[in-house]
């Protein structure tokens, strides 16, 4: 009897679950028809959605926003209060030049040029994304732009800044001194130094920092090594040398999962890939002679890299771990260093022995513009771009 009653009420319950089950749902009749007396069971409950893992970051750093990708700030036309209105501008260093070429990317024009100091490198945004630095390696100084007006300010006496990054929370700048062999921890508005780390390696010059921030990979250019330092500490943790007898290390970049970093290499002509937690042996995935230049696309399924030996630019997929598409610039060139429109359309690249820059539609890699600029143009920025702030270089945002 007991037995009896419990199925009955079962009987009950699920269809009590069917009827208010027809109750909340728009009614199809064919779907019904096609059901018959499955109308009657109840449907299966829906799996909770998985809660993201909470990332334990550098102290001070910004909450990271998805734990699978360091770049979901960085979608298109995703600007920050702090950039919206700053006017959409090409910053190019021309470094034999001792200038700054500015491209308005509507038009492709150059419609300013800024006198800066001896060799300028690289244009950076500063952390908190308000002022460009223009890096003058021989002038030994920083100029700073307004980007909201395109003008520059009084230089900064700066020792060796041949590239420029700032610590994920915004506490330090670090200066790149790639002939003085050290990494110079600053003030980040200020520039006054608060640490310097002797490195041993020859030609520190590029650099991208873990999903955590806790610390950064750089490349060393002249001595074909890469180090590990910790971003809290100050200090070089790790320290070893690419296994390519004449390694030349360029740009570098983290996976947007932080499970890997990319290294681009001049000499070995491809990049190398390594697991920045372990800093273990990398292996190199060929794109193009004279890789240089890596940037991720703005849904962060690819990374645009500049081959500057023989002006192409290739196309890696994240997901497939292979390059899927190679872009040949018309009339050949050099594609250097640049980065991407802040609707994720075009890709700007400096041509560094042809003084000029590229315009390439990301879509399908047709060349959309050529724009003669001064003398060795190199680490142009694309600006204003989405982000919360900035790590430095051309433009590297989180």
């Amino acid at each position: 009897m007991h037995r009896t009653l419990v199925r009955h009420a079962l009987i009950a319950g699920a269809a009590l679950v069917a009827l208010a089950a027809c109750g909340t749902e728009h009614h199809d009749p064919s779907a019904t028809a096609h059901r018959g007396t499955e109308a009657a069971v109840p449907a299966p409950v829906k799996p909770a959605e998985p809660v993201k893992q909470q990332v334990q970051g550098l102290p001070g750093m910004p909450p990271v926003l998805d734990p699978q990708d360091v770049y979901a700030a960085d979608r298109p036309n995703r600007l920050s209060p702090a950039v919206k209105d700053f006017p959409s501008r090409v910053y190019v260093p021309n470094t034999e030049s001792d200038t700054v070429s500015v491209i308005d990317p509507r038009t492709y024009q150059v419609i300013d040029t800024i006198r800066v100091g001896r060799q300028p490198q690289h244009v950076v945004p500063s952390w908190d994304m308000k002022t460009l630095w223009v890096n003058n390696n021989r002038g030994h100084t920083l100029t700073p732009i307004d980007p909201s007006t395109g003008k520059a300010g009084k230089p900064v006496e700066v020792h060796d800044p041949y590239n420029l990054y700032f610590t994920p929370n915004g506490r330090y700048a670090v200066v790149m001194a790639s002939l003085d062999r050290e990494l110079v921890f600053r003030d980040p508005h200020t520039m006054e130094v608060r640490k310097t780390v002797p490195v041993s390696c020859y030609g520190v010059n590029h650099a991208d920092f873990s999903l955590d921030g806790r610390y950064f990979i750089v490349s060393c250019e002249f001595s074909g090594e890469l180090l590990k330092v910790d971003t809290e500490k100050m200090e070089v943790i790790g320290q070893q040398k690419l296994p390519f007898r004449e390694a030349m290390p360029q740009d570098v970049k983290v996976s947007p999962d932080g499970k890997r970093f990319y290294v681009a290499d001049m000499m070995a002509n491809g990049m190398w890939v390594l697991d920045g937690d372990t800093f273990g042996r990398p292996t190199l995935l060929p794109t193009g002679k004279g890789t240089h230049g890596l940037y991720v696309s703005r849904d962060s399924r690819e990374m645009y890299v500049s081959n500057r030996g023989e002006g192409t630019v290739s196309v890696f997929d994240f997901a497939l771990n292979r390059v899927t598409r190679k872009w040949h610039l018309p009339q050949g060139g050099s594609p250097d260093m640049g980065g991407v429109s802040a609707d994720g359309k075009v890709l700007w690249l400096s041509g560094r022995y042809n003084s000029e820059v590229y315009a390439i539609d990301t879509r399908t890699g047709a060349q959309l513009a050529r724009v003669k600029v001064g003398s060795g143009p190199h680490g142009l920025a694309v600006y204003p771009q989405p982000g919360r702030y900035s790590l430095g270089h051309t433009g590297i945002f989180r």
